[in-house]
């Protein structure tokens, strides 16, 4: 069942169409990862979901109100607040919840992505790994039903990637979250997806199953994968 559906969505910037008619489902409890050439609508997908954007034209429906958390690209880790102090935000400041239940989400969230020893410490004192789970934290604190990744692994080392992506998966299966994965590591997409789609120029080329994306016979699929495995040699 399709939570998200996306019906002839048009956004246009400056005149140019960076998603074109663009049309596809999300379904409930699934990993969807996005991936395309730079600069074709991947992240402006993301932020249509989130409601940072609004379509030109089209549709952006999304059943049951879900909570939705968003991972950046960069962690977005506010430097003078703790890791505590940066997953509590939100909750400080869009819920009226008391002081002990906001302890007691951050405990939970920070345990989730196994970062509580690093509780005390500001962004400039962990890894870019760790920023990257503290930001994940912040993203789920509010009990989210969907995640938004803007390039979970940008910039970390092949290790700490496959780690973030294992995180994702066990929030998946343990928590059924809902997870959107915008991603240039198109094997990272290959063994953490449930499903895959390719945009070009705002549009959706192929949306399948891993198996069946990896083995398509479309010719833009197979121009892209190969591109992919070149860059990755």
């Amino acid at each position: 069942m399709s939570i998200i559906n996306f019906r002839n969505v048009t956004k246009e910037f400056d005149g140019v169409k960076v998603l074109d008619d663009l049309s596809f489902g999300i379904e409930k409890g699934e990993i969807l990862a996005i991936v395309g050439p730079s600069g074709t609508g991947k992240s402006v997908t993301l932020k249509h979901i989130v409601g940072l954007l609004e379509p030109d034209s089209g549709t952006i429906d999304i059943e049951g109100k879900p909570h939705i958390g968003y991972l950046f690209q960069s962690g977005a880790l506010l430097a003078w607040l703790t890791v505590y102090e940066n997953i509590a935000l939100p909750l400080k400041e869009t819920t009226r919840l008391k002081e002990r239940e906001i302890d007691a989400l951050v405990k939970e969230a920070l345990e989730k992505v196994e970062l509580s020893d690093a509780a005390d410490k500001y962004p400039s004192e962990i890894s870019g790994g760790m920023q990257k789970r503290a930001g994940l934290a912040r993203a789920i604190v509010r009990q989210a039903d969907v995640v938004l990744y803007d390039e979970p692994t940008s910039g970390l080392d092949p290790v700490t990637s496959l780690h973030i992506h294992q995180l994702i998966r066990k929030l998946n299966r343990e928590q059924g979250i809902t997870s959107v994965v915008v991603t240039h590591d198109i094997q990272g997409a290959l063994n953490l997806a449930d499903r895959i789609m390719l945009l070009k120029s705002g549009r959706a080329v192929e949306i399948a199953k891993v198996a069946d994306f990896a083995a398509s016979g479309n010719p833009e699929v197979r121009e892209f994968l190969i591109a992919m495995q070149g860059e990755m040699q």
